[in-house]
């Protein structure tokens, strides 16, 4: 018998065979229940990484369960393939992008392959692929054509490094979520999605997501960030202009000493013109035009007077205008009205300079707070001073009632404000989705005309590192003609961001090889949403938002009939070595393709989902990984030895088994209970393969210490069908070889689940005579599979005993195990 498997020569003959069967094959019309499990796809990079691993080997297996437990199961694969990787290589190989990117494809293809994961290769996708990008091209007309698509010159994020724009969700910390350069803010022309049109639904769709992990949840409520107040408008004293604010406290609103407009503010200039403060005015502007945004809101808060006032429209106080680098032109008005008495921000900007603070909200009505006196901002509850009719009001109902008035006075009202700004998806990048708009000089800007579609990116290009996209050089793809007056016209030469790409991607697969339409929607009906989706928790903002945005539009043109993407949500962790994240720069890589030569893909597989829970980082262990692979090998001795009594086991017979049978039995079912329950929505696939390693133990006790005449050959059978089968999402291969070899014909994978006998968990009991003081006091059944010390330890907390000896103390217990228990008191 061997004592190790040749996984190489397995693992090939078995991927082969699953190829050539199209057993992933799922169809569309089937009368089975379906089931949508997806990961999310890749950037073509050209190797996998352990994270790479761990996102798949989750979905296959869940994948491989679900087909198990009778469902066609949409288990699809593709490629997030445009991108700025690629046009680096491009210039530091002098390699075009697309045979970068193709030759990438063909490679990871081929190393997913490897690891035997169930996808449908026929619905494959890759984003730069002209017949996927087409259908982008026309996503995108469907929005312009809605009003949800526009162009305007607008202050941007720029990367120099990256040199393009970066939408506010690329930006971490002041930097390109890319590559870490700092952020630059700059004045351009911009394609936007109207994302905002959408952000009460989004945050209150939130809700029905009850299959999302709350922190995800959470960090989108965030993001959205709904706040509720008022917009009030202040008039500039001696011109027609004025101030519009936003706030979430108008109950403060009698305590405004000053008011604050950003840098960029158009105010900003024409209220200093021809003041003493000009020059002063414009050097500040043009410096923080040069601060990046997290600059500007976490260092030091700067300001400087304009030279103007305006009018307090509730009490009619002239109070002056400043400049400050904390406010931002793109985050509400552009303006803040403030309050230093009842906000800490202002509190610390009104003592730098010297602004007067007022105490317009008091603890109590007998206890009145000196703006002398004071060391930081008010912020609580109380009740309103200084506030003309509303004194004495509490302020929450202050709230309230000022906006009332606001707006019977027409000078404010009732406003909910949004953190979220619109999606800006314009790139100065070459390799990407080309956006399908013409300029003409006659007729404006037109979108191409949709039988036009796909404007084609063109693959003769040169590369040089100048910093602009070579679309901008190429006449033969800018030059065009207008298709509304024919005359001369040019193409815009942005394109698009690739978080356009991925945002509806999962569609695609359902209909991935339709030449007539983005998707089929009856199709796409019978399998959205995605029942189960998987990926990290980084994507929580960017992707996940941006999929759910371009869920409800599709749904509101009829494109869709769900609302919501994504049904559930798995958010892996990282795998750590030497407790920190992968990288080169660490030295800390674990390859897959090494270990996957070294041990074999299920190895590889069964280690990344046994050293952790899923959604916890995972600490890489080569010992680990070692015992993973004895484990296999292990499996694989066992059923080697017993092979031929369960080819020729008769089925498990109705009547009640004893003693090792029983025991046997009862080890298998609550196998196959526990790996089930811990599959089935809460993925402990840790859990899941201990209970598979403790039936493994079983079945060795099993064969080793009952004479092979005396092994019932069903009860032996059984096991080791159910072992094998549970263990076929895990390890694939090795499962596969194995049913063969124990005789069966198909593939495991095609399997039914198998169902655990409830009759078959209970334990076989004895009973155990109680004595107190040696004499029997009672009779109790119990487990004979205890050992004496949790016998006597379970016993000894039933009620009746605990009344047999109330009120006296124990002095000694005398088990007898399997007879008796003398309890001795006094």
């Amino acid at each position: 018998m061997q004592e190790h498997y040749d996984f190489k020569e397995i693992e090939k003959k078995w991927q082969q065979y699953w190829e050539q069967e199209n057993i992933y094959q799922v169809p569309d019309d089937s009368e089975r229940p379906k089931y949508y499990c997806l990961e999310m796809f890749p950037y073509p990079s050209g190797k996998l990484h352990m994270g790479h691993v761990r996102n798949y080997s989750i979905g296959d297996v869940v994948a491989r369960f679900k087909t198990m437990q009778g469902f066609d199961v949409l288990h699809p694969m593709g490629w997030d393939a445009f991108g700025l990787p690629a046009e680096n290589a491009a210039i530091k190989h002098g390699i075009p992008p697309a045979t970068w990117t193709w030759d990438n494809i063909e490679q990871m293809k081929a190393q997913l392959k490897q690891l035997g994961l169930s996808y449908d290769w026929r619905r494959e996708v890759a984003t730069c692929h002209p017949e996927y990008y087409r259908w982008g091209q026309w996503l995108f007309l469907q929005l312009y054509k809605q009003g949800l698509c526009y162009k305007k010159h607008a202050r941007v994020n720029w990367c120099p490094a990256c040199a393009t724009v970066l939408a506010n969700e690329q930006v971490v910390e002041g930097s390109c979520e890319r590559c870490s350069a700092t952020v630059e803010q700059k004045e351009l022309d911009q394609w936007f999605f109207r994302i905002t049109d959408y952000s009460q639904r989004l945050l209150d769709d939130l809700k029905k997501l009850e299959g999302w992990p709350d922190k995800v949840k959470i960090m989108q409520e965030n993001w959205i960030g709904r706040s509720e107040g008022a917009e009030l408008a202040f008039k500039v004293d001696g011109t027609d202009d004025e101030i519009k604010v936003f706030t979430t406290r108008p109950d403060t609103v009698y305590g405004v000493t000053y008011m604050v407009l950003a840098a960029e503010h158009p105010l900003v200039a024409k209220l200093s013109a021809g003041t003493p403060q000009e020059a002063k005015v414009a050097e500040f502007v043009n410096r923080v035009a040069k601060q990046t945004e997290l600059a500007r809101t976490s260092t030091e808060k700067e300001g400087v007077f304009t030279g103007a006032y305006c009018i307090n429209p509730f009490n009619g106080e002239k109070v002056p205008i400043l400049t400050a680098n904390y406010v931002l032109y793109h985050y509400g008005t552009g303006a803040v009205m403030g309050v230093p008495a009842h906000d800490e921000r202002d509190f610390e900007f009104a003592r730098k300079y010297d602004l007067p603070i007022k105490v317009v909200i008091t603890p109590s009505k007998e206890k009145a707070l000196h703006p002398d006196q004071m060391t930081e901002a008010y912020v609580s509850a109380g009740f309103m001073i200084h506030s003309g009719p509303f004194d004495g009001t509490p302020n929450q109902q202050g709230i309230r009632k000022v906006i009332e008035y606001a707006e019977q006075k027409g000078i404010g009202q009732g406003l909910v404000n949004f953190r979220l700004r619109d999606w800006l998806i314009s790139r100065q990048r070459y390799w990407g989705t080309p956006i399908p708009i013409i300029y003409c000089e006659q007729c404006g800007a037109l979108p191409v005309p949709e039988d036009q579609l796909p404007v084609l990116l063109p693959t003769e290009v040169a590369f040089k590192p100048t910093g602009e996209s070579p679309l901008k050089g190429d006449a033969d793809f800018v030059q065009t003609t207008c298709p509304h007056c024919g005359g001369k016209a040019r193409r815009e030469t942005d394109t698009m961001d690739t978080f356009v790409d991925s945002s509806w991607y999962y569609i695609r697969y359902t209909s991935a090889r339709d030449t007539q339409e983005a998707w089929n929607k009856a199709k796409a009906k019978g399998w959205m949403p995605v029942d189960q989706y998987i990926g990290g928790v980084e994507h929580a903002i960017l992707h996940l938002l941006y999929s759910r945005f371009f869920t409800k539009v599709f749904y509101d043109l009829d494109l869709l009939d769900v609302q919501e993407p994504f049904e559930n949500l798995l958010t892996q962790g990282m795998v750590l070595k030497d407790g920190a994240k992968m990288s080169k720069s660490k030295g800390n890589v674990v390859s897959p393709e090494d270990i996957v030569a070294r041990y074999g893909a299920d190895t590889a597989r069964l280690f990344i989902l046994f050293a952790a829970p899923p959604e916890r980082d995972l600490e890489w262990s080569d010992r680990g990984v070692e015992g993973s692979h004895r484990f296999l090998n292990r499996v694989w001795r066992l059923v080697y030895s017993v092979k031929d009594q369960v080819i020729a086991a008769p089925p498990v017979r109705a009547e009640n088994y004893i003693g090792v049978h029983k025991e046997m039995r009862r080890l298998t079912h609550y196998a196959i209970k526990k790996v089930t329950e811990d599959i089935s929505g809460r993925f402990n696939f840790n859990t899941a393969i201990s209970a598979i390693m403790e039936l493994v133990n079983g079945a060795y006790t099993y064969r080793d210490k009952v004479a092979e005449v005396e092994r019932d050959p069903a009860v032996l059978a059984e096991a080791i069908n159910s072992m094998i089968i549970l263990l076929a999402p895990f390890a694939p291969h090795v499962a596969e070889e194995l049913w063969q070899e124990t005789g069966h014909r198909g593939s495991v994978h095609k399997e039914p689940w198998p169902a655990y006998d409830p009759a078959a968990l209970v334990e076989e009991e004895v009973e155990i005579a109680i004595q107190i003081n040696g004499k029997i006091r009672d009779r109790m059944n119990i487990s004979a599979n205890l050992k004496p010390a949790e016998m006597q330890e379970i016993l000894l907390q039933k009620e009746s005993i605990q009344a047999l000896i109330a009120g006296k103390q124990i002095v000694k217990v005398i088990p007898v195990p399997g007879k008796l228990l003398n309890i001795v008191v006094r």
